[in-house]
Formats: structure tokens, C-alpha cells, sequence
């Protein structure tokens, strides 16, 4: 590791291109993923995960695909992370058992991902070096330059990748907080150096391109935050990313000038606020922690819970309070709940269904930047035109966002100078080439599909499995048992229905009376050595068309044949 400038050692051979590949981050929000390919050596920036869709049904996570980088694996130099939230390094306790290269980020950074390869048992097999800002990596011939930015998550950087053709800049995901909670505004003046120097490329965070003016500080919601905490005549429940160390400290800071304890709720919560104050980026006064059992001791107004779940998933600890499911914690009538969060794109209908148990239940709510008590940590036009007039790239790529996003982008770019030839909006997948000629974006697509994480298991599910659970969640299953005999294809038993999830209604008993008699009907009409195929294909069609025409419901079917 160097300290400084850090250009780019020789690597032996020339360069006279470079190519970059997203495998996550475009055109979405989340699993934020980046190769940098420059010779015979590969840079991947960030290996995130998102959260699934609601069409996604039985997906805990979704991560991008590294097949094109495990093939190329003896390329991989390594892997540097800009900063500690899930949709940048969340994947990297499926990613490193098929790429087993090193890991590089800040203090705060590796002391979130610790607790994740911890769970995964891969911390003892996995290389982490921990870098400051201002640091310099070599690797292959590309050197990582990390540069101190400021973001909902302290320690977060943007990199310099110093490169034979020139520098890239990549600014991860940043906001311009002159008066952020912990640390000192963001190392502008690096930018600037490097401007002065010529930048080659610069990949900017998009999402908030199409958000006017500039990004509120941070410490903007701490009096809304200190308003309701003070104020609240029963107990206070804050739910926010638990990632969000400088949000927590403000909910922490309010609670103790009200006289409250705090009880933190949530596995990552807890993770999280042990790294943080071992590190020195949270300060909690001494006996201002509880546990639960203590906290059921204390009056509602001595209280506050601070929580995950602002985005509404289901299995966190808001959600499960809100349905009355948590172990530890029962919503009291009239406890002040604050999401101290905006939802992300796709996460509202979840973030709805929870503010609707918490009102059913008598909370009184409190939610998002419209009252005060969140500020985004993406910076807005004003911020990225900033960027862009600091660094004054030759080529310019927005990253990080929905599709609407990167054009928002693109045409900022176009407005601040950078000629429209040289600005790339593309796709996962899609090959951006820089060579002396010019940015070329290829005609070619690399594989950047979903991967889905099932419980502990990683598939490639298809549209036909999600087809499926929809099907099972939405009208239930049926499945119809026949007993025949081997050697002349009499029925012997059956067919017995055995239903779940589609009706238990006073009239289902008459219904699956008929629809055996439907069934054992079309039975009699086929030859026995019809074939099971043939058996099973003609029982799925009659009872779908039963059913169907009876109840306007379509279950899944499931024909099962014993041969006795």
C-alpha cells in the first residue's frame, strides 16, 4: 500500500484499451456491481445485492451473476468497496466462494461486511486489508486510489483508478454534507487536483439525477427527530437503515436529551452498532442501552426503540411488530412510530402495508424527508453538476439507478460540457470500450442476470418458477392421488383431493365431491395403457376446467399416481 498521487505502474505490455462491464447497478437500484478490465487485469468495484420485487415470491435476496468474472478469475486483481451499505457489499458472502481474490475498504466498511462473512463462516478464508482515505493499492496495473466522500453511511469514499490510458474516477454513491455527523466534508479539493491533471472517465451515482437543487445535510433531521422524541407522550420507535451509523447517533442523542433509554431491536441493527462504537463512529452515553427485559420495566416515556424495517421487509423488526409477530416488542396504542427513510423505488406497497398494521394497531406515524426526518444521502443536479464541473472528464457514464435515472444524468452531462459522443447510458451487460479512438459501446452483451438467494441456496429461477409460487400464493394447491393397479391400470383407490390454500368454505365438501366424480369419469374413458403422462395430462385439464368454471380460481394441480 502507497500513499499519494498513485500512477499506475507499467505492466510490461501495452495498454491500448480499457473495457468496462456492470454486472448490477444500471437500470435498477441496488446490486451495484462494476468491472474494470484494463490489459490482463480486471478491477471489480462493489458487489451489492437488492431486495426482491413482490412478483418475486419465495426470494430472500437477489445478487448479480459472476460467471463472467469466475471465468476470468485468474484476471481478478481484486475487489474494493466505496462504502458499507447491503446494495454494495451484500453479495460478497455468495460472490467470494466462486472468486477468491482480495477485498479492500475502509475501517467501517470491513467491520459491516466481518459480520456477514462471519455468518457465512468465510471470514478466517477471506483477504481483507482495511485502507484509509487517501490511500493507494496497486493491483496489476491499475492503482485504487480512495477519496474521502460523504453519504448516508460514514467511511464512504469514491475511487481514483489510475490506469495506463488515464484516470477513472468513480464516485460511488456521495452527496456534497458540508456538516456531516461524523467526519469532515468531502475531499473536493482531491477532485479538483485530479480535474486540473485530466480525468479520463468519470462514473457518477444517478440517483437522485433527477432531483432539483442541492441534497439537505444530514444534520438536518436531527430537530424534527428531537421534536418527536421529546414530545411523544408514550414510547418511540425509530426504524432506519441499520447502516445508517450517523442517523442512529442523531435518534441516540435526541433519546438522551429526553431522558429516554435506548433498545435496539434487529440482528444487523445490533451488528452494526457494536462495530460502530468499537470503532469510534457511534458515542452512546454509559446506561442509556437496555436490554428487553429491562425496557419492560420502564415507564413508555423513558423509551425509545430504534429498529429495521423502514423499507417495509418482511421479515424485519418493524414489519414484525406491525403484525403483531416480534418476540420481544408489542406495539403499545398510541407509541409514536417514526420511518426515518424514504421508500426505495419498488419498496412502497411493502412500506404501505406496514404503516397500515401500525395505525390499526393505534400508532400515531411518522414518515419521511416531507417531514423532516430523513435527508438523502445521494446527491442532487446541483451536487453532480459540481462533480462533474470538479473533475472534467473526457467521457462521462452515470451509474447507480433506474433507467430514468442514468438519462437524467446523461443530459446533465451533456449541459455541463461533455460532448454527447462521449457519454455512455447503458445496461448491465452491455461492453463499454476506451481506446485512442474514442467510448465505443459494443454490440455485444455480457451474461448480468439475476441470481436469486432461496434460504441458504443461490438458483437461476425462471420465469415458470415464479409463475408457480404466484400461482400457489394467489389460488392454492390440489393436488389428486390415484391408486392403480400394475398390471392392468384399475383404479383401486382414489382419486383423493387434498387441497391447501384454495378454499375451506361450507360449500368445499359438495365441490370436491363432484370434482372426483369429474375426474373418475374421464379416468374410465382413457385406455389403461394410456400411459401415466397421458393419465396425469387429461386429470390437470378436466379438474382446471372444473374448478375454474365453478370458482374463477386456478390452483395448482398436481396429479400423483401409486402403483400398488
Amino acid at each position: 500500500m502507497t500513499q499519494g498521487s498513485g500512477v499506475a505502474a507499467a505492466t510490461g505490455t501495452e495498454v491500448s484499451r480499457l473495457r468496462l462491464v456492470a454486472l448490477g447497478g444500471l437500470g435498477e437500484i441496488g446490486r451495484n456491481l462494476l468491472a474494470i478490465e484494463c490489459g490482463d487485469d480486471i478491477v471489480v468495484v462493489d458487489s451489492g445485492l437488492m431486495f426482491p420485487e413482490t412478483e418475486m415470491l419465495g426470494v430472500d435476496l437477489v445478487i448479480p451473476d459472476v460467471g463472467w468474472l469466475v471465468e476470468r478469475r485468474a484476471k481478478v486483481r481484486g475487489i474494493v468497496l466505496t462504502h458499507g451499505h447491503e446494495d454494495h457489499i451484500g453479495a460478497l458472502p455468495y460472490i467470494l466462494p466462486r472468486l477468491d481474490v482480495p477485498v479492500f475498504g475502509t475501517a467501517l466498511t470491513l467491520g459491516i461486511l466481518r459480520n456477514k462473512l462471519r455468518e457465512h463462516r468465510l471470514l478466517t478464508s477471506t483477504r481483507l486489508t482495511t485502507v484509509t482515505p487517501g490511500d493507494t493499492v496497486q493491483l496489476g496495473g491499475i492503482a485504487v486510489e480512495w477519496i474521502h466522500t460523504t453519504h448516508s453511511v460514514p467511511d464512504s469514499c469514491a475511487l481514483a483508478l489510475h490506469t495506463p490510458l488515464g484516470v477513472i474516477i468513480h464516485t460511488g454513491d456521495f452527496k456534497v454534507d458540508q456538516s456531516p455527523v461524523h467526519g469532515e466534508p468531502p475531499d473536493l479539493a482531491r477532485l479538483a487536483r485530479l480535474g486540473d491533471a485530466g480525468v479520463l472517465l468519470l462514473l457518477s451515482d444517478s440517483t437522485n439525477a433527477d432531483v432539483e437543487g442541492m441534497t439537505p445535510s444530514e444534520r438536518s433531521v436531527a430537530p424534527a427527530l428531537a421534536s418527536l422524541i421529546s414530545g411523544a407522550a408514550g414510547r418511540v420507535l425509530v426504524a432506519t437503515f441499520a447502516s445508517n451509523i450517523s442517523r442512529l447517533q442523531q435518534v441516540v442523542q435526541a433519546a438522551e436529551n429526553a431522558d429516554r433509554h435506548c433498545l435496539f431491536i434487529g440482528r444487523s441493527m445490533l451488528n452494526n452498532i457494536k462495530v460502530a462504537q468499537e470503532l469510534g463512529f457511534l458515542e452512546v452515553g454509559r446506561g442509556t442501552v437496555v436490554s428487553p427485559k429491562q425496557a419492560d420495566r420502564l415507564p413508555d416515556a423513558e423509551l425509545c426503540i430504534l429498529c429495521t424495517g423502514s423499507q417495509g421487509e418482511p421479515l424485519s423488526a418493524l414489519s414484525r411488530i406491525a403484525g403483531g409477530e416480534h418476540p420481544l416488542v408489542s406495539l403499545h396504542p398510541g407509541d409514536t412510530v417514526v420511518l426515518s427513510a424514504n421508500p426505495i423505488p419498488g419498496n412502497e406497497e411493502a412500506v404501505h402495508l406496514t404503516v397500515n398494521n401500525l395505525d390499526r394497531l393505534g400508532a400515531h406515524t411518522y414518515r419521511g424527508s416531507a417531514r423532516g426526518l430523513h435527508a438523502s444521502g445521494h446527491a442532487a443536479r446541483e451536487e453532480l453538476r459540481l462533480m462533474l464541473t470538479l473533475c472534467r472528464p473526457r467521457y462521462f457514464m452515470p451509474v447507480h439507478g433506474e433507467y430514468r435515472h442514468l438519462a437524467a444524468h446523461r443530459e446533465l452531462a451533456i449541459a455541463s460540457g461533455v460532448l454527447p459522443e462521449n457519454v455512455a447510458a447503458v445496461d448491465n451487460g452491455k461492453v463499454v470500450e476506451i481506446d485512442g479512438e474514442g467510448l465505443h459501446v459494443l454490440d455485444r452483451r455480457v451474461p448480468a442476470g439475476y441470481v436469486y438467494v432461496d434460504g441458504l441456496s443461490l438458483e437461476d429461477a425462471t420465469d415458470v418458477v415464479f409463475r408457480d409460487r404466484r400461482q400457489l400464493a394467489e389460488d392454492g394447491l390440489i393436488i389428486v392421488h390415484l391408486a392403480v393397479e400394475r398390471s392392468t391400470g384399475a383404479i383401486v383407490a382414489g382419486p383423493e383431493l387434498i387441497a391447501r390454500g384454495f378454499i375451506e368454505d361450507a360449500d368445499s365438501a359438495a365441490l370436491f365431491d363432484e370434482a372426483q366424480i369429474r375426474v373418475r369419469e374421464i379416468l374410465e374413458h382413457l385406455a389403461p395403457d394410456a400411459g401415466w403422462a397421458v393419465w396425469k395430462g387429461a386429470v390437470h385439464e378436466t379438474l382446471s376446467r372444473f374448478l375454474f368454471k365453478r370458482t374463477n380460481r386456478r390452483p395448482l394441480i398436481l396429479p400423483l399416481v401409486t402403483e400398488v
